[in-house]
């Protein structure tokens, strides 16, 4: 696998440009308008100044690189390359390891929310961030805890048995094959492509924010292969997963995040944008701040617990994190994350890794083995060439400078 094609993820998924939810979170059923960049609403370009104009660092616990495991002059490495060059502009770079906070940096510049321009932002602990992409793996831990309440629907349950309002596919013996683990996996085996630019209405994700029911077009693409053999990502596939977590919960999506994973972490601000119908995108509408993305890494890597809670299952966790398939550019792919290894100068083997991609440069990366978390935000939507400075913050300068088990 090339380095070099990890980047490809982050220009495939964008949302729907100028349509966002304008109701506060938990009443996402509200009226849905389109935003000028002047109607974004304030707590979405909020920043977190001091008394003399300094940007505030969180409430983490800390530890100094070289007390974490890292080479003493960690943050110099990280500055020599954003002045060499090497490394592109970013908007926050958060690293903990062992629940401690061992880098935080805040950045200013360009950003947007969903394709409307937010201007100039000075980035702080408390701005909110889209974080595309890495949504849909924030709605995979939603779907392990809602299975162990009994919520939704066993793995090996064909899919199209959540949604009985559509008999004809109901019926369907081809499409009965496609389950729940095959659309946590996105290996449906259904036409979809996301590969056209998101101006193409012919997007799959795009035509089916067009369509008049999204979920009748998800589940009525044809069927080009068996379910389980083929990668194709999909935006449709975790919006049907998102339906499936409300229909069961009796919540919408934002509630039950809110009740089951950000309250147990504390998480009080965050914003979920949705679509033209009123429906938060579970595919890419999440905005947090970096602290609190960096907090749902820190409780992950320490098995889904946060202050003695078990916040989200292990065993989900586990099962998550181990591959189901290869992508088409060599990674494996779990219930809607990433899964590799890096070579750590500390470690005698490569370090497992797991992360969420999302368009732009928003990631979560995590090494497990080695109680690793690191959060990075940036702004380069759309830019095909721009994953190359996530990659290389990740590899080159964060798990390149672990030199202590």
């Amino acid at each position: 696998m090339a380095l070099e094609s990890w980047g490809m993820w982050q220009g495939r998924e964008v949302g729907v440009p100028g349509q966002v939810g304008n109701a506060p979170v938990g009443d996402v059923s509200a009226t849905v308008i389109k935003r000028t960049a002047w109607q974004v609403p304030q707590h979405l370009r909020r920043q977190h100044k001091g008394d003399d104009g300094t940007t505030m660092p969180s409430n983490w616990n800390r530890a100094t690189p070289e007390a974490a495991g890292f080479a003493a002059n960690l943050e110099r490495k990280l500055a020599a390359g954003f002045e060499s060059g090497l490394l592109l502009p970013i908007h926050a770079l958060l690293v903990a390891r062992a629940g401690k906070l061992v880098l935080e940096q805040y950045f200013e510049g360009e950003d947007e929310t969903w394709g409307d321009a937010l201007g100039r932002v000075q980035f702080g602990p408390e701005v909110l961030h889209d974080l595309r992409s890495v949504t849909k793996s924030i709605v995979g831990l939603l779907y392990g805890i809602a299975l162990e309440r009994g919520l939704v629907p066993p793995l090996h349950t064909p899919v199209i048995d959540g949604f009985p309002e559509y008999p004809y596919l109901v019926a369907d013996p081809e499409r009965r094959k496609v389950t729940v683990a095959h659309t946590l996996t996105m290996t449906m085996g259904m036409e979809w492509d996301e590969n056209k630019p998101y101006t193409d209405p012919t997007n799959s994700e795009i035509a089916m924010e067009m369509a008049a029911d999204r979920y009748r077009f998800i589940l009525d693409r044809p069927i080009i292969g068996a379910p389980g053999e083929k990668w194709v990502y999909s935006g449709g596939a975790v919006a049907l997963i998102g339906a499936l977590i409300e229909r069961g919960s009796g919540r919408k999506l934002p509630d039950f995040a809110r009740e089951v994973l950000f309250a147990p972490l504390g998480i009080t601000d965050f914003y979920w944008l949705a679509g033209s119908d009123g429906v938060a995108s579970p595919a890419s509408g999440m905005r947090l701040t970096a602290p609190d993305l960096l907090r749902i890494g820190a409780m992950l890597v320490d098995g889904g617990r946060h202050e003695g809670r078990q916040v989200v299952p292990e065993a989900w966790i586990e099962a998550s994190w181990t591959p189901a398939i290869q992508t088409w550019d060599g990674l494996g792919y779990g219930h809607l994350w990433y899964i590799h290894e890096a070579p750590a100068p500390g470690y005698a083997k490569p370090l497992r890794w797991i992360a969420a991609f999302g368009n732009g440069g928003q990631r979560l990366w995590l090494a497990p083995e080695a109680g690793l978390a690191c959060v990075i935000y940036a702004g380069d939507y759309n830019l095909f060439d721009r994953w190359v400075t996530p990659a290389r913050i990740w590899r080159e300068i964060v798990v390149g400078n672990l030199v202590r088990a």
